[in-house]
């Protein structure tokens, strides 16, 4: 275990999961909270689906332009800032929601604004990871992350469904507000060294001049349509890349508009609000089993084992649709959630093995907004599909799709064969960062 715990001796890594995780802590509050905030409101999905679609697609349009931002400036500021005004617009929501003052309108203002201040940090904090830890231990790194902000969710859902269903859904909200603001002081410690210089030939861009020394910055930038070209040119040049991002595109939109939208209605009407929250904890407890698994691998082909992996997101729409039972719900939940973070690492993994480090927020920014884009599409569609076809069809019919995209994504070539560069066997011996 000693080898798979080796990130953990950089303290820039440390200080990374450490900020991410507690942000996941408080979002795992808030995504329960607000869904239930918004049908004690109004009772209607609908409304549901409209307050998390605008709040995900203000997300999806300003994801390009934070992936700019993150390849121009400093990554830890863009973190530090939006960290802090998310605290801001999560603290309004809360006020808004304990004073009985809080209508839907204002819910979806509030959330676009989160979903842009979101979506300005989200490539920054994705793309700064390989700064953090030495390539020979990046893959185990990524596992770590992913486990550590899977706990917290774990910790968060069970304990929000307490926490909703004996007080008010405001409260959990002003949990995450909290939580945001603590992630803002975690940043500001964080110091990364600068980026390596690549490879002169690193798939046919120009070398890196720089001396060791000097900030990895570009000498001349025109403008910001010029870096959106070249990170378009790294992601479309990629068709691995492109394809599963597409793929995700469609199961993205299922997943979200069946479990965000869908998933709490249903509890409403079954189970209760409190045995949703240990549902979602039990996703996220496969998730955690699956980052353990996911940090001792050891395969060639690590794109493709996360790829196959991705048929287990089809399990709870199918499940939720057919038998919405807790136990069967939280066992379903366990497996799509250990399979799921299969494909997590090695995607991970794949993109900062593969694009060149300069470029990789421009490259995570588009993967973002491709595998986005359909997601408040599915959420503002759900529930008028669910008044016209029924909840229980609906759900089936968001699993089924799930698996016709996962097969379109294992029909390419290049998924199934692009080949992982395994580290040393001991990784351990990799010259530790000053604490």
């Amino acid at each position: 275990m000693s080898s798979a715990l080796a990130p953990l001796r950089h303290a820039p890594f440390r200080l990374l999961i450490t900020g991410r995780t507690i942000n996941a802590l408080g979002n795992s509050f808030a995504t329960l909270a607000l869904a239930f905030a918004v049908l004690d409101l109004t009772g209607s999905t609908s409304d549901l689906g409209l307050v998390v679609g605008i709040r995900t697609l203000v997300n999806v349009i300003f994801l390009l332009f934070g992936g700019v931002l993150a390849d121009r400036m400093p990554k830890q500021l863009l973190m530090v800032g939006s960290s802090l005004a998310a605290a801001l617009s999560q603290g309004i929501v809360a006020y808004l929601v304990l004073s009985d003052s809080a209508t839907v309108p204002l819910l979806i203002v509030l959330g676009a604004v989160n979903g842009m201040v979101g979506a300005l940090a989200l490539p920054a904090s994705s793309s700064i990871l390989p700064q953090t830890v030495p390539a020979e231990i990046r893959q185990q790194a990524n596992a770590i992350n992913r486990l550590t902000l899977n706990s917290a969710v774990i910790l968060g859902a069970p304990l929000a469904g307490v926490v909703v269903a004996a007080t008010n859904p405001g409260w959990g909200i002003a949990i995450d507000a909290v939580t945001f603001l603590v992630a803002a002081l975690v940043f500001m410690a964080l110091r990364t060294p600068p980026a390596p210089a690549k490879p002169a030939a690193a798939e046919g861009t120009i070398g890196d001049e720089r001396t060791p020394g000097e900030a990895a910055v570009e000498p001349s930038r025109p403008n910001i349509f010029a870096d959106l070209r070249t990170g378009w040119t790294e992601f479309w040049s990629r068709t691995w890349l492109w394809v599963v991002v597409a793929a995700f595109s469609v199961i993205n939109a299922c997943w979200s508009g069946g479990l965000y939208v869908l998933g709490p209605a249903v509890a409403d009407e079954t189970f209760g609000r409190q045995s949703w929250g240990f549902v979602l904890a039990a996703q996220t407890g496969g998730m955690i089993l699956g980052a353990l698994i996911a940090m001792r691998l050891r395969v060639r082909r690590l794109l493709l084992l996360g790829a196959v992996s991705t048929f287990g997101m089809a399990l709870p729409l199918l499940l939720l649709g057919l038998y919405p039972q807790v136990v069967v719900l939280i066992v379903g939940a366990l497996l799509a959630g250990g399979l799921l973070e299969q494909f997590g690492v090695a995607w991970e993994t794949t993109m900062q093995e593969h694009v060149p480090p300069d470029k990789l927020a421009r490259v995570y920014s588009y993967d973002m907004v491709g595998s986005f884009v359909a997601m408040p599409i599915g959420e503002l569609l759900v529930g008028p599909i669910s008044h016209q076809v029924g909840v229980e069809a609906t759900l089936v019919g968001a699993g089924v799709l799930v698996i016709v995209a996962v097969l379109g994504m294992l029909a390419s070539r290049d998924v199934r064969t692009l080949r992982h560069e395994l580290p040393e066997r001991d990784p351990v011996s990799v010259k530790e960062s000053v604490a």
